[in-house]
């Protein structure tokens, strides 16, 4: 997924995802229909609930399972947004009931998860899943691993990044199209901003250079391997200079006037800004190429294009993990249904999809040449492969989506109400210490 997904906003998504196309609203009954009886008399429900597009449903996943196990009928729900799907999985865990058979943990929370909730979650190293554990980037599946060895969630989806843009607006405005021109437009974080001056001077009226202050902090910050916590896991948000850096990078843009003021998967018109032009880029983690298709939809084919993060960095932003709460009932079932969405073959269809790229070798390995139409034939495999090479191994903490959203919040002031970065930051801080203690 996130992407979501919002953060790491996500992010998802992703986060993210890691940012929902189909199936938004809670539904009662099973996306795929009814399961046909096997011959036993006996059907079982299995739900599953999510954020964003984690690309099951919009490829029919759920009901090829339910056509290849006629015993079994999935229901499914979607939150758009993991901020609010995040606290509301947190009530139902507190009090026993109300979770699904399946949930989706976002990379930020799984940290967390680890540390602090292995009780409320499947050892999934006691289940059918336990085939399923290996084949996975070295770090994606020692995230979701306590330190006894319990296994807590199967990953998804991983969030490689780029940079998305309006090909269209840039050729208006004078600037490169061609991806590798733009690339070397922009060697350096500083030097997007300048290219971002550049295209502000002649841009058509009413776009912005780029979508938000908060999406710009988290794609610097996606390149750096330590964030908010040490190695030895202290908390360092404060005083690493990299995030400090990215915070204050990311301010310059929007006191610049380089964004389009807009919350990301929060207003409105962040949607509404993928067909119409209101903003000329965005950070793209890979699961945000799904996101752009569902929003700006058939009339935004070929005006989309991707490049490298600045400098060809690698960073990631995103991905998610796939778990099931202790207090489900059909666990066996749910494990099984887990491994095959996760296993390489599937992991492939939805990158191909939608774009979340894969967290299995053997998928990463059969995507690296892909190319997308929509995306005027970028090279996505190629490049969101590189970033996922590149990209650090980052080390997470269970309050990593609590100083991720302090800081957006924080951003999105200096944007829309005029805040110093100077007190934008001490916001953020004052937010993170008030909410971690």
């Amino acid at each position: 997924m996130t992407p979501t997904r919002p953060w790491s906003t996500l992010t998802r998504r992703a986060p993210a995802a890691l940012a929902a196309v189909a199936c938004t609203a809670l539904v009662a009954t099973g996306c795929g229909g009814p399961a046909a009886d096997s011959g036993t008399g006996q059907v079982t429900e299995i739900s599953v609930a999510l954020f964003g597009t984690f690309g099951y449903d919009e490829v029919g996943l759920f009901r090829e399972y339910e056509a290849q196990h006629p015993d079994i009928t999935i229901r499914y729900e979607s939150t758009q947004g993991e901020d609010k799907y995040w606290p509301a999985l947190q009530t139902r865990l507190a009090s026993g009931s109300g979770v699904a058979d399946v949930q989706g943990i976002e990379v930020a929370r799984i940290s967390d998860v680890v540390a602090n909730q292995a009780d409320l979650w499947t050892d999934l190293r006691d289940t059918p899943a336990a085939a399923a554990l290996d084949g996975y980037l070295d770090w994606k599946q020692a995230a979701a691993t306590t330190p006894d060895g319990a296994v807590l969630g199967l990953g998804t989806d991983v969030g490689p990044m780029g940079i998305c843009y309006r090909s269209d607006l840039f050729a208006q405005a004078g600037l490169p199209t061609d991806p590798a021109a733009v690339a070397a437009a922009m060697p350096t974080w500083e030097e997007f901003l300048t290219l971002g001056e550049k295209y502000t001077a002649a841009a058509p009226q009413g776009s912005a250079w780029h979508d938000s202050a908060g999406g710009l902090y988290n794609a610097i910050i996606s390149t750096e391997r330590e964030i908010y916590y040490g190695p030895d896991g202290s908390f360092v948000y404060a005083t690493n200079p990299a995030v400090r850096s990215a915070f204050d990078t990311a301010a310059k843009a929007a006191q610049g006037g380089l964004t389009a003021k807009l919350e990301q998967f929060v207003d409105p018109g962040w949607d509404q800004g993928f067909g119409s032009g209101t903003f000329a880029t965005i950070a793209c983690p890979s699961w945000m190429i799904g996101y752009i298709k569902g929003k700006a939809g058939d009339a935004g084919s070929a005006q989309w294009n991707v490049a490298p993060l600045p400098g060809g960095k690698g960073g990631n932003w995103g991905g998610s993990y796939l778990a099931i709460p202790a207090v489900s009932e059909h666990k066996a079932e749910a494990a099984e249904l887990i491994a095959w969405l996760t296993a390489p073959e599937q992991q492939a269809r939805i990158f191909e999809a939608v774009g979340n790229f894969p967290s299995r070798t053997a998928a990463i390995a059969s995507v690296a040449g892909a190319t997308d139409p929509y995306f005027s034939g970028a090279p996505i495999g190629k490049i969101f492969s590189a970033s996922a090479e590149n990209a650090p191994v980052q080390i997470l903490g269970p309050n990593d989506g609590v100083v991720k959203n302090a800081m957006v919040q924080a951003l999105l002031a200096v944007e829309t109400t005029g805040t110093s970065p100077a007190d934008a930051w001490a916001a953020a801080t004052t937010r993170v210490d008030n909410q971690v203690g």
